[in-house]
């Protein structure tokens, strides 16, 4: 999996691209938490239009995108899931803790 972050006016967008399993989720917490601690953001977008496949490994990695930003007075949200991602979160219930803006909306 790749994580590619782009910073600007305080708001961080993390793209994933690929597949977020467990194999990757610890990888994938490690690169992101250095990324937030180096940039303080204030709003953090996990976009999803490029991950391919997600299981609970990836719930939890937003799961702690969310908590960390909570925890620096900031929001996170997801954008752009689709196919097996987005049945992913559908299935989950995340929407009732953290927004997650679709194509379709």
């Amino acid at each position: 999996m790749k994580i590619y972050s782009a910073y600007s006016d305080g708001r961080l967008r993390l793209n994933l691209e690929g597949e977020l399993d467990h194999h990757e989720a610890k990888s994938s917490l490690r690169t992101i938490d250095r990324i937030i601690d180096d940039l303080l953001p204030r709003d953090c977008i996990i976009d999803l239009s490029n991950l391919s496949f997600m299981d609970s490994s990836g719930i939890a990695v937003i799961m702690r995108v969310h908590k960390r930003m909570n925890d620096m007075c900031g929001k996170a949200w997801v954008e752009n899931p689709n196919g097996q991602p987005l049945r992913v979160l559908d299935a989950s219930g995340i929407d009732r803790v953290i927004r997650v803006y679709s194509k379709t909306e």
